[in-house]
């Protein structure tokens, strides 16, 4: 490395440390730093949580000329740029929700060469005004956020993303950085190719987020199941909870809080100023969860989402690492949960079918559904599958997953699913699940005598097990595609060419038994209730929670999300160190030279009240 470039790598540590309050890089921040400094594009892929936006923070504030974020949501911008000039880094966002005036005060200090960052929506940087305005600026590089938009097989697709390759063609000297959390080698090499980034140089971190704990379950009631998650792990926790409709949602949120807790909904068919108030509010305060459709959490920055829970299956595999990565930012123990019923894989295979893509890509799209069902479906590690579909191995069982903590049993159900398999053809292969379990356990009902089904040999045959067990059977059938749900005949079940061999008796079938968690682990998850981080001292919990207080109260003072004051690592260390000067908070992680003047005194006086 030449002079010119260790003396940046230099400047790049200093501002690492004095500007943001960390003392070394993670993952692969520097070899992208330094990819960027020497003019050249990249490629990363780093997991949610991970550093990302350091790796075009850093070059910007290093180089000359101004870094141009593209970034898909307005919450987004507004979040980093408030979060910035919290640091006195000179940032701006350009989008609709500010006035003709705010606009033109921000266009003004980007021409005056005044800015380091500044933060645009792909359709706004695309006018013809704003890339002329971009032409006479003097530029340090582009950088484009959440890059797995541009994929049309992706689970976030914006076709505005396509365009962006006029990048390369307008600003051929300025380096491009391309950053995602999610995406599998399809998708990257359609990254690389509508970017024009085939020859950048490529980061890819680990997919791995050895502190969120995978749990999925397909048991009971998805309510009921929920609540006791919620409650007995995570009673004060801020959290996110996806589900499939805006009806479901609404009715979710007022139902928790009914249990006691401050539950919002978001969804697109709210009206927007209440959306952005509950968004507002999930950031800004404690303890409250967002119950919302798929549409809330691009470029969510809330470092401590304790949990995300899906009440309905996602989309794909991509979808589901994308949203259950919006737990636990801040590297602390989170918890990723769903609950699914065979009723999500019905509906989700009809939506493919229904939908108006081409073959090519509805086989894609199955196979990613399949994909995720093998996952929901999986007896072994969660993380082991889960990272191996991203091309990735994990040589070893995670230990944090359910299926680790609580291996599930496996039993040879070969002569129940042939049972369930036989009721359905006998039954023409146009009933749905509770009409073949209730011929199964042979209920007396007036549509099964109708049809002199009641006559069949398989009725009543699985009287011995319930119509809960039935159904688990059901749904692990259909997740391994040996049945599916017919739309044409009102999603009435018929059997697939895969079961031929069950039910010949040519092939043997090892199914899931019903998960019942130890009383070990129950008593487990009730003390996760604690609110107090298990590394702070009994002694010190008062601290603790009045270092929170005063961190709230100068968040509301400046209508900030109170992490943008502190993380909740740096009100840990504060409260185990129990600093006392001003000089000993550069020791601190998160407290950089501005936040040090513009906060240490305050937080001093909270710790020597306790000394």
């Amino acid at each position: 490395m030449g002079t010119a470039r260790t003396a940046q790598m230099q400047r790049a540590q200093h501002v690492l440390d004095q500007v943001f309050g960390y003392s070394e890089f993670r993952l692969n921040q520097q070899k992208v730093i330094e990819c960027l400094l020497a003019g050249l594009d990249a490629l990363v892929l780093m997991p949610t949580g991970g550093g990302k936006s350091l790796c075009y923070q850093i070059p910007a504030l290093v180089l000359d000329g101004v870094c141009v974020v593209i970034s898909p949501l307005i919450a987004l911008m507004q979040d980093q740029v408030s979060a910035l000039r919290q640091l006195g880094v000179k940032a701006a966002f350009l989008n609709s929700s500010q006035s003709l005036d705010e606009q033109d005060a921000v266009k003004r200090a980007l021409s005056a060469g005044e800015l380091d960052l500044l933060y645009l929506s792909p359709e706004r940087l695309m006018t013809g005004a704003m890339l002329h305005m971009l032409e006479r600026c003097k530029l340090a590089l582009f950088a484009i956020d959440e890059a797995h938009c541009v994929s049309q097989w992706g689970h976030d697709f914006r076709k505005e993303y396509k365009q962006l390759s006029v990048l390369h063609q307008r600003f051929p000297g300025t380096p491009r950085l391309a950053v995602t959390a999610t995406a599998d080698e399809r998708t990257r090499e359609e990254i690389a190719n509508e970017l024009s980034l085939q020859n950048a140089q490529r980061f890819i971190s680990s997919f791995d987020r050895p502190n969120i704990r995978y749990a999925i379950s397909d048991e009971g009631n998805g309510r009921e199941q929920l609540w006791q998650f919620v409650h007995n792990t995570h009673a004060d926790n801020s959290g996110i909870i996806y589900c499939i409709s805006r009806k479901k949602v609404d009715e979710t949120a007022q139902w928790l809080c009914k249990k006691g807790r401050v539950a919002l909904p978001y969804h697109a068919g709210m009206d927007s100023g209440m959306r952005q108030q509950n968004q507002s509010r999930f950031l800004r305060e404690d303890g409250v969860i967002i119950v919302a459709t798929i549409a809330f959490g691009m470029g969510i920055d809330k470092p401590d989402v304790r949990f995300v829970a899906h009440l309905n299956l996602p989309k794909s595999i991509e979808s589901y690492y994308q949203e259950t990565g919006r737990a636990g930012r801040d590297g602390e123990p989170a918890s990723a949960w769903m609950h699914y019923a065979m009723s999500d894989v019905v509906m989700q295979r009809k939506w493919l079918e229904q939908s108006d893509g081409a073959d090519t890509h509805k086989q894609v799209q199955h196979q990613k559904l399949d994909a995720l069902l093998d996952l929901c479906e999986a007896t072994l590690c969660r993380r082991q599958i889960l990272l191996g579909y991203f091309g990735e191995t994990l040589r070893d069982p995670c230990g944090n997953c359910d299926n680790c903590l609580h291996a599930p049993e496996t039993w040879d159900a070969t002569h129940e699913a042939q049972m369930v398999l036989s009721a359905i053809y006998r039954t023409g292969q146009r009933f749905g699940a509770v009409y073949v379990t209730d011929v199964l356990t042979g209920k007396q009902d007036q549509r099964i005598t109708t049809n002199h089904h009641d006559q069949l040999q398989v009725f009543g045959m699985g009287e011995k097990h319930t119509a809960m067990q039935w159904r688990s059977i059901l749904r692990q059938l259909m997740a391994r595609n040996l049945i599916i749900a017919d739309p044409d005949q009102h999603n009435g079940l018929r059997l697939t060419a895969s079961a031929r061999p069950i039910l010949r008796g040519e092939q043997q079938i090892l199914l899931r038994k019903l998960k019942r968690p130890s009383p070990k682990a129950l008593k487990a998850a009730k003390t996760a209730k604690n609110r107090v981080p298990v590394d702070i001292q009994p002694e010190d919990a008062a601290l603790w929670d009045a270092l929170r207080a005063k961190r709230s109260a100068l968040a509301r003072e400046q209508g900030l999300p109170p992490y943008v004051i502190f993380h909740d690592a740096t009100l840990r260390q504060l409260a185990r160190d129990k600093p006392s000067r001003l000089e000993d908070l550069d020791a601190i992680t998160g407290i950089g030279e501005k936040k040090r003047d513009r906060y240490g005194k305050a937080f001093l006086e909270v710790i020597a009240a306790f000394a």
